[in-house]
């Protein structure tokens, strides 16, 4: 009966040795342990949010894939220093459908009633290009620096598209102060 006390006690001391020596002993041991599960943590975290980020991409491939895409070649135009009084201004927006079905623009909507846009109403084909012409008419708002937005409404899986033009209204021309510099020598 000895025997067999002193083999249990002998197991009893290996097991509880055995679970001291899964568990860290010393505060550097535990530091050290609890430092390496944040950095698995952690790095599970960040591969959890890549493999969004992935299928975010691919849900956005998917939509671009399904449908028209707007892409205009540039999204602002600078007039510079323009004479309120010297004509309206025109500029045109080169777009493209970078998408699979037909593009339609089904409105321009602007900032001021100084701008106009005129675009085509017929539907412009996959990889096809069209025109957006904005019309400024420097004599219907106030001189000074300007700074006009252009929402532009289509089916384009994208949505709606902002562009921008800025530039100087000047109550004279350019021509008025150059003769008027001249009448004075």
């Amino acid at each position: 009966m000895r025997k067999l006390i002193t083999i249990l006690t002998f197991a009893t001391l290996l097991l509880s040795l055995s679970a001291t020596a899964q568990q860290p002993t010393t505060p550097e041991k535990r530091r050290a342990q609890r430092a390496e599960e944040r950095i698995q943590r952690n790095e599970e975290r960040q591969r959890d949010r890549q493999e969004r980020k992935e299928q975010k991409n691919e849900k956005t491939t998917a939509r671009r894939n399904k449908g028209a895409l707007l892409k205009f070649d540039h999204q602002n135009y600078n007039f510079g220093d323009v004479a309120r009084k010297g004509g309206d201004l025109v500029h045109e927006f080169t777009f493209r459908n970078e998408g699979d079905t037909p593009l339609f623009i089904t409105q321009v909507v602007t900032s001021c009633s100084c701008l106009k846009g005129n675009f085509s109403k017929r539907p412009v084909a996959p990889h096809s290009e069209g025109v957006l012409r904005i019309t400024y008419e420097p004599h219907k708002s106030e001189p000074g620096v300007f700074n006009k937005v252009i929402c532009v409404y289509s089916n384009s899986a994208d949505g709606n598209e902002l562009l921008t033009v800025q530039g100087n209204s000047l109550d004279k021309s350019r021509n008025a102060d150059r003769t008027s510099k001249k009448r004075k020598d």
